[in-house]
């Protein structure tokens, strides 16, 4: 069974190489390198070898002066602001500006400052703007595919990831508890669920959302289920889709053997099974003897339903 990390503050990375505010901020590391020099707006530490190292302030200070300068405030004027005025000036930008590039460096400085109120009041503003829907396609998604890179360059700890994500994952089940009163009676119920040790589930509970919003019966199970309890579904007369999405589970050399099992439990029954994500793709080109559709993405999915 998967445990999850614990990690207390006093151990979320605090240091940075060049890179990683590259990585994190989109801004070129010879034009950090240039701010630090003639406006002194960084002050890393250096290694006995000069190799820099930022701080969590760094980072944190960098993302504001970002948000600024992509806002019409020149780099000079900025360097001539105190460190609060700088706080100030860019959280009541993020406040009021909130619209996709804007709230989506807002939703990295609430990550790594573990700042909800930022993270709610830019949510709030977009709301003024957009539907739930166009925020989750057009905002959190872009959001999601940069935490995927940075996660890949190591550049963020599970400690960042788990705080937004819980977040988001807030925002979906508020938005899908409004429509629950609006489910049609149909024939056909999904049931998703994640694999065993697999946790990833924002893109699953979208999916549950918009499987609702398109008046669906529907069962969320969530993450890491093993595949002998979805036996309990096989008692009743209503056909039944699967629906699981896979990120990091099952391994590479399992996934094959993973649908394989899936394929004996249902080949003899009507129920099918839709399978979302990279790995699902991988054994595309396999003969399964049930109803089995793949597809790459929670958006590709949903052109088809």
């Amino acid at each position: 069974m998967f445990k999850q990390n614990v990690i207390t503050l006093n151990s979320i990375k605090k240091d940075f190489t060049i890179k990683d505010l590259e990585n994190i901020s989109g801004i070129k590391a010879h034009t950090i390198r240039i701010w630090e020099k003639r406006y002194n707006l960084l002050s890393p530490e250096r290694s006995e070898t000069n190799i820099r190292h930022y701080s969590h302030q760094n980072l944190q200070k960098l993302l504001n002066i970002v948000l600024l300068n992509n806002n019409d405030h020149k780099i000079s004027k900025i360097a001539e602001m105190s460190e609060d005025s700088i706080i100030v000036n860019a959280r009541e930008l993020a406040f009021q500006k909130a619209v996709n590039d804007e709230a989506i460096n807002s939703f990295k400085l609430s990550m790594f400052q573990f700042d909800k109120i930022l993270f709610n009041n830019t949510y709030n503003k977009l709301l003024h703007k957009k539907t739930f829907r166009d925020i989750f396609k057009e905002v959190f998604i872009p959001f999601l595919e940069h935490i995927g890179l940075l996660w890949q360059t190591d550049t963020l700890l599970p400690a960042h990831e788990h705080f937004i994500s819980n977040l988001i994952s807030q925002k979906i089940q508020i938005n899908t508890e409004k429509l629950q009163y609006s489910v049609c009676e149909t024939g056909k119920t999904y049931v998703l669920f994640l694999p065993e040790n697999e946790i990833h589930d924002l893109g699953l509970l979208y999916l549950n959302y918009e499987l609702v919003l398109r008046g669906h019966h529907t069962v969320y199970l969530g993450q890491s289920l093993p595949l002998n309890n979805l036996n309990y579904f096989f008692d009743g007369n209503q056909e039944i889709c699967f629906v699981t999405s896979m990120t990091v589970q099952p391994y590479d050399d399992k996934v094959l053997e993973y649908f394989n099992e899936i394929d004996e439990i249902l080949k003899e029954s009507k129920h099918s099974l839709i399978a979302i994500g990279k790995k699902a793709i991988d054994v595309s080109g396999h003969k399964f003897q049930s109803k089995i559709s793949l597809h790459p993405t929670v958006t590709e999915l949903l052109k088809v339903l």
